[in-house]
């Protein structure tokens, strides 16, 4: 009798590429799965701030993930997630005992780790670039944080190496899978054509202000923390607790305020909320053509993107709703919180089969790892990722120059403006480059 064939999970992505399986296979509770030790995906994460620290606690109840390795400049946050790796997988064991999670300060170490499959990147922006791309080469799976770059050339650059090596991808745009599924149902009727033609779209609440100059003090640089490598390609400065602390806490550190680590508030939050409006528009592989910044050459908000089709972007005053569609036939509000229109009744009539639907996810984490498996696109590719953080770069730039400007999505560059060509891009310090 010939013995029953078991397939390693490398050997079942193979085959199921080769067969043309559809996919991936969507699936809403990630907790009673179970996979043999052969078949797990070996994970490291880099980064473990209060971002990935929750991402670290998301993983550990998925029987077909395996978290391997984690990698922070902060000798406390590693060893304390790396611990709590350990404690949990200990549980899982007769002896009560585990020691398996290899901490790293240097992610190039951790792309080194034996049996490693995928990588989780949520470092500061500044840092997102280089780690992609090096993992790409590593031929690693990737899911980094939103936004997904520093820059318009960076993310052209994750894109570029992520298709050569052929790696899956997920950009950290949450409100694709999750959040009640409101965005999710508001690109649907939109898409269906149930508000009409889209005339205006205006992105509130959330969506804060540019980036400014980073003006903190100096601090001494506590024991434990490898402040060189937080600074990497940013430019040279003294640290400070604001910008990298050592507690294990919920609270966001507040780089995301400063250009040279990060797109301000702006990219913070503008990351998921523009990015679901390209998604109404089916814009994913493209963007506006002309950005034109308020009249008020000291406003913060009231930028407005101006797509080829005519439809108009608004950063809107706080108070307006996350994405709110204004069409010729009515208005759809979309939030974390739920989903209205005006009038009423066009979220009462329920969609059809010939309707348009998404991309089916009902959880991010799974979708990567589903995706993994299957090598089918996730909901959020690394060019998606990137289109939606050009939109943040984008507003950025407007403010800065304070003059209307004509982009070319196609070349990825303004039209006849050298001067905001120059932005598109960010020096790095050396030795630090793409």
């Amino acid at each position: 009798m010939s013995r029953p064939v078991r397939f390693t999970r490398r050997q079942f992505i193979q085959s199921a590429t080769a067969a043309g399986f559809a996919g991936p296979l969507i699936l809403t509770s990630t907790t009673s799965l179970r996979a043999a030790p052969s078949d797990r995906i070996n994970l490291g994460f880099i980064g473990v701030g209060t971002q990935g620290g929750g991402h670290v606690g998301g993983f550990l109840g998925r029987g077909d993930v395996q978290i391997v390795a984690i990698c922070d400049v902060v000798k406390n946050l590693r060893e304390a997630h790396a611990k709590r790796v350990e404690e949990r997988y200990a549980k899982n064991k007769k002896d009560g005992t585990y020691k398996g999670c290899k901490t790293y300060t240097d992610f190039r170490e951790l792309l080194q780790h034996p049996g490693l499959d995928a990588v989780l990147i949520a470092t500061p922006d500044h840092w997102h670039a280089i780690p992609c791309i090096e993992a790409a080469k590593a031929k690693k799976d990737i899911y980094c944080e939103k936004p997904l770059t520093h820059s318009i050339v960076q993310g052209r650059k994750i894109v570029e190496a992520v298709a050569q090596n052929k790696v899956i991808f997920q950009t950290g745009s949450q409100q694709r899978s999750e959040f009640g599924g409101h965005f999710r149902k508001a690109v649907e009727y939109i898409r269906s054509g149930r508000i009409g033609k889209i005339k205006t779209i205006h992105i509130g609440d959330g969506v804060g202000d540019p980036p400014i100059a980073c003006d903190l003090p100096d601090q001494p640089t506590p024991e434990g923390t490898d402040w060189e490598m937080w600074l990497g390609p940013a430019p040279k400065r003294g640290y400070h607790a604001d910008l990298c602390p050592t507690a294990v806490r919920r609270g966001f550190p507040v780089w995301r305020r400063y250009l040279e680590y990060s797109g301000g508030y702006l990219a913070d939050m503008g990351a998921h909320h523009f990015d679901i409006a390209q998604w109404a528009l089916n814009m994913d592989n493209s963007g506006p053509v002309k950005i034109e910044p308020p009249k008020d050459q000291k406003a913060k908000r009231g930028l407005r993107f101006v797509y080829a089709n005519g439809v108009e972007m608004i950063h809107a005053a706080s108070g307006t709703p996350d994405c709110s569609f204004i069409g010729t036939d009515g208005i759809i509000n979309a939030t974390r919180g739920g989903i209205s229109s005006k009038p009423e009744s066009i979220l009462k009539e329920p969609l059809g089969d010939k309707d348009y639907h998404v991309y089916p996810s009902s959880n991010h984490h799974a979708n990567w790892i589903e995706c993994i498996k299957s090598r089918k696109d996730t909901i959020c590719t690394a060019e998606i990722g990137h289109r939606s953080a050009t939109i943040c770069h984008l507003a950025n730039i407007g403010y800065g120059l304070r003059r209307n400007l004509v982009w070319d999505p196609e070349k990825e560059s303004f039209v006849h403006d050298d001067e905001a060509n120059k932005l598109v891009d960010h020096a790095m310090r050396e030795p630090w480059r793409l």
